[in-house]
């Protein structure tokens, strides 16, 4: 049985906004933000919805638990997303002084640790891989039938 407040569970939410995102023709990629063991914002990829480079799935969660927090430090949070944040997400990341970055499929081209967990705040703690397979078909499965 899945633990409500397992790495797991809290990841299942973040393909759900995947899915979402997939589903409006977006790059699936999802997130959720969780503090105190409840998840306090979603989100999903917009860049096309949106028209902005910017509005990738982190980006919009961040802002919503921001927002939610009534702060822009996010100390106490863990952020789920499906896919190995990029840089800039990374740098936004670190601004925001998140405890915890949970992942899933990591991104050889764009992902951030191909210049080092240094992009984050140093108190960040990370954790990949969970859900590794559940996220990595959403992305290929996405791009087979772009292709």
């Amino acid at each position: 049985m899945l633990s409500v407040n397992s790495d797991e569970h809290y990841m299942r939410q973040a393909l759900k906004q995947a899915q979402l995102a997939a589903e409006a023709g977006e790059i699936p990629v999802g997130a959720v933000v969780v503090a105190n063991q409840h998840i306090i914002a979603r989100g999903h990829n917009q860049t096309e919805q949106l028209t902005d480079v910017t509005a990738h799935a982190e980006i919009i969660a961040l802002t919503a638990a921001a927002n939610y927090l009534g702060g822009k430090y996010l100390q106490g949070c863990t952020l789920y997303v499906t896919l190995e944040p990029c840089v800039m997400c990374a740098g936004a990341l670190a601004w925001a002084q998140l405890d915890r970055l949970v992942y899933g499929a990591g991104d050889d081209k764009r992902g951030f640790m191909r210049f080092g967990k240094e992009l984050l705040h140093p108190k960040t703690k990370i954790e990949y891989g969970v859900l590794h397979e559940e996220c990595g078909i959403l992305m290929s499965s996405f791009f087979k039938g772009k292709r």
